[in-house]
């Protein structure tokens, strides 16, 4: 007779398999069991046609990245642990010594530091262009360019550059085009599907963090592609760095994937109307917003956005930034800042808290300061999913008390 502990492990109990409910199992794993040594040296998971190790992939994991391909209009998905993660996987797979690859001089922050840290000490260079001026990203093309990234809306200043174009570019250049999608989440539009007639970027990335997750408790990134090729680059990089998602974290996306729509666009309509609102406010400079007529790249966003919103109104995410005119103070906008009560200071968006961030933006820009942009302190705000009235008087009291007109 065995003992007990030998026999609780090795129990001979298999539940039915026909199990179906409206949520996936979670599966967690690091060792995957094989019936034989045959399946332990034939089993494939690059296909997810078989399981192998935990790293590899799992039920919870492929259907979720099944799903996540599905929202981005892709064909194939690897998960990563965050966004950043999700950007640092492109660059390692497509770039060696000698390459150089061009970022947007607004685009997310972590892109440029990485570039300028560990892609440059593996002998990878950097260049950043006008994401505002197609010619000035032409012009910075060269042999020795394998990677562009591309990102729409700019981080934190929302300008909407002409994706199309720059699709377009990279394409006839034959250069791999990158897009950062997680402003627009396979929601505002079809990167691979720009104009209608199939210009597609080569690969997007998204911080799962954001609306995918919708609660600001879970950390994941994603890379989407059409080419298979291509894809194999990624996920054979992505392996040899050991990267992999919880399963726990994997079932929190799933739940909320069903609902991303539904708070895209309620974030996107609070986000409308606060943004409309601050254009009356004498203490705003500029408001910056890609669906507000003036807001630079507008007319981007709307060829872009407009014709693939079933309502009719183009999607502009739950983001928008002001900036504070140049005659107040750093201190005085720190204190609207922190005068606010709903909006609570912290980065990150998507989930159902509105947040703010006060941004040096001197300090963020390679290229100087965009003729576009109104002098000043630029303000970030991410709706939630609070009542937009409310959110709109926490700004009038913020105002009231720390930036008198």
């Amino acid at each position: 007779m065995q003992d007990i502990s030998t026999q609780l492990i090795h129990h001979p109990y298999r539940a039915p398999a026909d199990f179906e409910a409206p949520q996936q199992g979670v599966f967690k794993a690091s060792t995957v069991v094989f019936p034989n040594v045959a399946a332990m040296r034939t089993r494939e998971w690059k296909d997810k046609s078989a399981y192998t190790y935990g790293l590899h992939g799992t039920p919870t994991t492929f259907v979720l990245e099944e799903r996540i391909a599905t929202l981005e209009g892709g064909l194939q998905t690897v998960l990563v642990p965050s966004g950043l993660a999700a950007i640092a996987n492109v660059a390692l797979a497509l770039l060696k010594t000698g390459d150089e690859v061009l970022i947007p001089d607004n685009a997310y922050g972590p892109n440029k530091t990485l570039a300028e840290g560990e892609l440059a000490a593996f002998g990878i260079t950097h260049q950043y262009y006008n994401p505002m001026d197609v010619a000035d990203l032409a012009a910075r093309i060269t042999p020795r360019t394998k990677l562009v990234w591309l990102e729409a809306a700019g981080s934190v200043t929302m300008e909407m550059p002409d994706l199309i174009a720059q699709a377009r570019l990279c394409r006839e250049r034959g250069v791999v085009s990158a897009l950062d999608n997680t402003w627009g989440a396979g929601l505002a539009f079809n990167a691979f599907d720009l104009d209608g007639h199939g210009l597609a970027v080569d690969l997007t990335a998204q911080a799962v963090t954001k609306y995918p997750s919708g609660g600001g408790d879970v950390l994941m990134g994603s890379v989407t592609t059409r080419d298979l090729g291509l894809h194999m680059k990624i996920k054979l990089t992505h392996m040899r760095l050991g990267l992999g998602v919880g399963g726990n974290d994997a079932e929190a996306v799933l739940r909320a994937l069903p609902s991303i729509a539904l708070r895209y666009h309620a974030q996107d309509k609070a986000a409308r109307q606060l943004a409309r609102w601050c254009l009356n406010q004498s203490a705003f400079a500029q408001v910056l917003h890609p669906a507000l007529d003036g807001s630079p790249g507008h007319a981007h966003w709307r060829q872009l956005c407009g014709a693939a919103d079933a309502r009719g109104q183009g999607a502009a995410a739950g983001l928008f930034s002001v900036v504070v005119d140049a005659r107040y103070t750093q201190a005085q906008v720190d204190a609207f800042c922190d005068a606010l009560k709903l909006f609570k200071l912290g980065y990150s968006w998507g989930g159902p808290v509105s947040l703010v961030v006060p941004y040096e933006l001197a300090t963020m820009r390679n290229q100087g300061w965009p003729a576009h942009l109104a002098q000043g302190t630029v303000v970030r705000f991410a709706t939630g999913l609070e009542a937009a009235d409310d959110l709109q008087a926490d700004l009038q009291q913020a105002l009231a008390a720390a930036l008198p007109g």
